[in-house]
């Protein structure tokens, strides 16, 4: 379905991403006590009885700053009112009308789309005076709201709701959810932009400028696509602020709901411990995998190769061998169909199903090539079962399995994986002890005897 799009504005620190967070129904946005919070623009469904729209949630808009990063904003800004079918203009009811709504409330004006004007922070009775000043703006819809407490929210949803056009029935789906991972300032929504062909997402020389997880509706050659660009990762002991922190958090839950993380790594810096760590929360999440090696075209060709890179890797990050490997310049668009196609390769294997008999032949030939035992009693496999997809996992019944070494679950791994595929995509196994079996009759067997018998008769 193509829901209307309400796009969230207003100068820095009105509760603007509150607001989004109290209408989308969950906490997708940061708040934070700091101005300048959201930087990019954040996209949310809020829903309001049968009716859905989705919301944007923008970085603070001041127009009349020149600051590189301030003025990258103002064109996130003004891209996100320029596809919006409705804005709603946020004030702060508690501070009252300031030049800067007044500026913004101008450039508003000449966007001529409808117009909400959301005074924000009233809490409670008798705060509706605040509305009087606000009228100055010259917008005829006033509403007023907290967004913090919920008040006055459904009757700014049903103001949308008759100002917006209807929603129309979508005609292609969401595609495989893709979460681009990284440490700051790696290319990640560089890699977004490339796809899109559009700065969709704030790009700029400073690390970490992405906060939150953007997720953006992508059609590439013809597929469809959901990309989540998420915040840079930094090592924990580095992540002092409190926002950075909050950005970790809302970074890893992103792999959470993704079919395949694409682990962006910088080839003019080659693998760190921070890409090593980063890798370890996507492959403990249970998310396919794609390492992409970004900025390639910065290598001199002379320098170092693709095998020379790839063994690296592979020597640093031991635990992602499965992991398939594509080298890209986000920059100039290079390897992107190459990526894309992996992609759809470890997404489509991630979700791969085998037969029980497949997986018990599998399992015993591997048993048969390398037989181990515990106290003599050589390891058997009873039985062999796929439990769940996303990552594959595998129940695995045998006669002892608290004592198997992590070195033979590896090789049991690895056993079905070269059998299988499932390229891209950790393997779980949980080894479970099978039951003895019990004799017939549940016990003893009673004795037969003619003595026996002759002295009950008695």
């Amino acid at each position: 379905m193509i829901r209307p799009v309400l796009a969230i504005v207003g100068r820095p620190n009105v509760g603007k991403s509150t607001l989004f967070n109290r209408l989308v129904g969950r906490r997708r946005s940061l708040v934070h006590d700091v101005p300048g919070v959201t930087r990019d623009r954040l996209y949310g469904t809020v829903t309001h009885e049968r009716w859905q729209a989705t919301v944007v949630d923008t970085g603070g808009f001041d127009p009349t700053t020149e600051s590189d990063l301030v003025a990258a904003v103002r064109a996130q800004v003004m891209l996100a009112i320029e596809e919006a079918d409705l804005v709603i203009f946020v004030v702060d009811g508690r501070a009252g009308l300031t030049g800067l709504d007044e500026e913004i409330a101008g450039i508003l004006r000449k966007s001529e789309r409808p117009i909400v004007v959301a005074v924000n922070k009233i809490d409670g009775g008798g705060q509706e005076d605040a509305l009087t000043d606000f009228y100055r703006l010259g917008f005829q819809t006033l509403q007023t709201v907290s967004g913090e407490h919920g008040r006055g929210v459904a009757e700014l949803l049903e103001t949308a709701r008759a100002l917006a056009p209807p929603p129309v029935v979508e005609t292609h789906a969401e595609g495989v959810r893709v979460a681009i991972i990284g440490r700051p300032n790696v290319g990640k929504s560089s890699l977004v932009n490339a796809v899109l062909g559009e700065p969709r997402v704030l790009v700029h020389v400073l690390p970490g400028t992405t906060r939150d997880s953007v997720d953006t509706p992508v059609t590439f050659r013809d597929r469809p696509y959901l990309l989540i660009d998420t915040a840079g990762i930094r090592r924990k002991g580095r992540v002092t602020e409190t926002l950075e922190k909050l950005s970790v958090v809302m970074a890893l839950k992103s792999l959470e709901r993704a079919d395949v993380a694409v682990l962006v790594m910088d080839a003019s810096e080659g693998v760190t411990a921070q890409d090593a760590h980063i890798a370890g929360y996507a492959h403990e999440a249970g998310r396919a995998i794609v390492l992409a090696v970004n900025k390639w075209d910065l290598v001199p060709p002379d320098l170092v190769g693709k095998a020379d890179v790839t063994a690296q890797i592979h020597e640093r990050l031991p635990f992602l061998d499965y992991a398939p490997i594509c080298f890209i310049s986000a920059i100039k668009g290079w390897g992107l169909r190459d990526l894309f196609d992996t992609v759809d390769t470890v997404a489509g294997e991630a979700r791969k199903r085998l037969q029980p008999g497949e997986l018990i032949s599998i399992f015993r030939q591997a048993v048969e090539r390398r037989p181990i035992s515990s106290r003599g009693a050589p390891l058997r496999v009873h039985s062999v079962q796929q439990v769940a997809v996303s990552p594959p996992t595998f129940a695995v019944k045998v006669n002892w399995a608290g004592k198997l070494h992590f070195s033979y679950e590896r090789y049991l791994v690895n056993s079905l994986r070269h059998a299988a595929g499932f390229a891209g995509s950790p393997i779980r196994l949980l080894l479970r002890h099978a039951p003895r079996r019990k004799s017939l009759g549940g016990g003893r067997q009673p004795s037969h005897r003619k003595g026996n018998s002759a002295r009950g008769s008695r």
